[in-house]
């Protein structure tokens, strides 16, 4: 098939691979534009589709708007695509551009429609403590990840998944399933979504990462790893930020003669940092301070000692 892809982050890059070994003729990649990157700014760095997209010796396009842009949808049509395949792409795309491939556009979903439509299906997930999530191959429309479904697998949500790992694996499933689809269009017809069980993911707001210690353990465990890699929940200590990439709950019945574990929110526990939930506690294992690489625990408090009865 006369493919165009659509896609700017890690999540979509193993979907134009699996376009690229399939065979089909990816005649062109749009991308979100390249970001500033670095501490200061001053470099541009391109996306991760963007960068394997001219690995592969593939066109990349950045618009910055269908809308805005008067070039921007006579170039896509004058590509005269068989189907348009999009992965978090990140732009809102107008009707004309939905219309102007021959089979419309493909979009690779990270989630069990309807539940968690919209930008961090993933994270949102993780966050509520789902027990299983999975990649939907969806016919696109206007409305948000409201279009009917071709295909869909569903897979687990493990007790240490963060959503750098599910990520990951979402990703390849996706891309198998959209080979799959694309092999056989009339083989996967499009399936009108559910009524009952929307749910939306609504885009990580940075404020959310901050670990708010009156949350049970358990909802804290899931906090940091929902937020591992981006954008990292954190605590604040000495006027310092420290994220917390991995850690485990420690129940109040593993301490059952210590009332802190039951009853005081943020208290450093013991010399191993422990740390008190409004239920149970929370052990950090990889930590990560402000312009630092992932370190122990152990590495941590060897430099930057939080000693037991600190309250963060």
């Amino acid at each position: 098939m006369r493919v165009i892809f659509m896609g700017t982050p890690e999540f979509a890059v193993p979907v134009l691979d699996a376009l690229v070994e399939a065979g089909h003729d990816v005649v062109a990649a749009y991308s979100q534009p390249p970001r500033a990157g670095g501490r200061r700014g001053k470099a541009l760095t391109p996306s991760p589709v963007h960068a394997r997209a001219e690995e592969l010796g593939i066109e990349v396009r950045t618009p910055l708007s269908f809308r805005k842009d008067p070039e921007a949808l006579p170039a896509f049509e004058a590509l005269e695509a068989d189907v348009a395949v999009v992965a978090a792409y990140g732009l809102i795309l107008p009707q004309a551009v939905l219309d102007a491939p021959k089979h419309g556009c493909l979009n690779v979903h990270g989630s069990l429609l309807p539940r968690w439509r919209g930008a961090a299906p993933i994270q949102r997930a993780i966050l509520a403590g789902d027990a299983e999530t999975g990649v939907g191959i969806m016919q696109m429309e206007a409305g948000l990840d409201t279009g009917p479904v071709r295909l869909e697998e569903r897979s687990p949500i493990g007790p240490h998944d963060s959503s750098g790992v599910l990520t990951h694996r979402l990703s390849h499933l996706g891309a198998r399933l959209m080979v799959q689809v694309l092999g056989d269009l009339e083989r996967y017809p499009a399936q009108p979504q559910p009524e009952e069980g929307v749910t939306y993911a609504a885009k990580i707001d940075k404020s959310e990462a901050r670990i708010d210690w009156a949350m049970g353990a358990r909802q804290v465990d899931r906090q940091v790893r929902a937020f591992n890699p981006a954008p990292g929940a954190w605590f604040e200590h000495a006027g310092e930020r420290i994220k917390i990439l991995t850690a485990h709950v420690q129940s109040a019945s593993d301490n059952p003669g210590d009332v802190h574990y039951r009853t005081t929110p943020g208290l450093v526990l013991d010399a191993q940092l422990a740390i008190g939930c409004g239920n149970g506690a929370i052990r950090p294992d990889s930590v990560q301070r402000a312009g630092r690489g992932v370190m122990t625990v152990t590495e941590l408090l060897r430099g930057f000692p939080i000693p037991p009865g600190t309250r963060l």
